[in-house]
């Protein structure tokens, strides 16, 4: 009987507090009611009632720079302030140009008349408005113009979360610009290095033909040397076989004279030595003096340096050439014997031809 009675009262409870939550509601919306027609469209009215405009129509630059600044915005009174604010509104100068704009007004007005509700009101519904505007001049990349709206922003509601918002932004942006110039900046050198590059490479190409060219030059000359030299050995060694005639006569003539062979040593082969490469490429021409002992076998030793001109430089093709003569060795009295001689090998371009 108990349990009956107070789930009965409790539902009676609940009964009476669906009304009481009705009435509160009730109150709410008709203070709301109250502050739109007694508050805020009064306000929009006196905003649009010169051209009908309105916070959230886009805002063009020509329009925010429409009118010129007041000369003294300091000696303005209240009326003249808001009347410059509501103009400001109507060309959609919300929050720019600076110096120009409902909010600096606004603010202005705020300064001389704390509380001041028309002020208040009108940049607490514009806010939004004008939070917009900066996030349009962000995009733009308008990072000073964006820093300034955004601290007059802060100017009317300085917590707002918004302002935290666009900050973040702004940082972004400039953050992207940054990587932006930094990414042109490494192409612009990344193309210098491939100039400079392309460049270097084809300098060591034309280096290298040119190597090439003359290495290729030299070594032609050096055949046609070497040819000179084989088609004149040729010639000599052909004319060595027609000399012995001769020497039989003057050997005979000799041993009738004396009964037995004197006479000097006599070269078998043709010395013609080979033309030194750079001698050749530098076009230089010259002599050698050399000394040397020929023995008792045809061979040559002790070859030495007389002197020369130029110094140095055909030393070493002479005594090459030397080294590789044959000889009849020297004979008295019919015995071959060593015997020292004295010779100049000259160096001419025009036997290299």
């Amino acid at each position: 009987m108990d349990t009956r009675n107070s789930r009965h009262a409790r539902s009676l409870a609940r009964g009476a507090i669906k009304p009481v939550i009705i009435a509160i509601i009730a109150v709410v919306a008709g203070l709301a009611a109250v502050s739109w027609f007694l508050i805020i469209k009064p306000h929009q009215d006196a905003m649009n009632a010169d051209s009908g405009g309105h916070p959230s129509t886009p805002v063009s630059i020509s329009q925010q720079q429409a009118a010129a600044p007041p000369v003294n915005v300091e000696a303005m009174s209240l009326n003249e302030l808001l009347n410059e604010a509501r103009n400001a509104m109507n060309q959609q100068r919300v929050i720019a140009p600076a110096g120009n704009n409902a909010f600096e007004f606004y603010l202005k007005v705020l300064q001389k008349q704390p509380g001041n509700p028309v002020a208040s009101d009108a940049l607490r519904e514009t806010f939004p408005f004008a939070a917009s505007n900066v996030e349009q001049v962000i995009n733009q990349r308008q990072f000073d113009e964006a820093d300034r709206e955004i601290n007059l922003l802060a100017k009317v509601d300085p917590t707002n979360y918004t302002l935290t918002i666009l900050r973040s932004k702004l940082d972004a942006q400039r953050k992207t610009l940054d990587q932006e110039q930094q990414k042109q900046l490494d192409q612009q050198r990344q193309t210098e290095l491939a100039t400079q590059k392309a460049a270097a490479d084809k300098a060591a190409a034309d280096k290298a033909l040119a190597d090439k060219a003359a290495a290729d030059k030299v070594a032609q000359q050096q055949a046609a040397l070497a040819a000179q030299q084989k088609s004149r050995q040729a010639e000599e060694a052909q004319k060595s076989t027609s000399a012995p005639a001769g020497n039989e006569v003057a050997s005979s003539a000799n041993i009738s004279a004396g009964g037995s062979e004197t006479r000097d040593a006599i070269p078998i082969s043709t010395i013609r030595p080979r033309y030194p490469a750079n001698a050749l490429r530098n076009n230089q021409e010259g002599w050698v003096d050399v000394q040397y002992t020929v023995n008792v076998d045809g061979s040559v030793s002790n070859i030495q340096v007389v002197s020369a001109e130029p110094r140095h430089v055909f030393d070493n093709a002479a005594i090459d050439a030397l080294r590789r003569a044959k000889f009849s060795p020297a004979m008295r009295g019919g015995a071959a014997i060593a015997s020292q001689q004295q010779k100049r090998i000259e160096f001419k371009l025009n036997n290299t031809q």
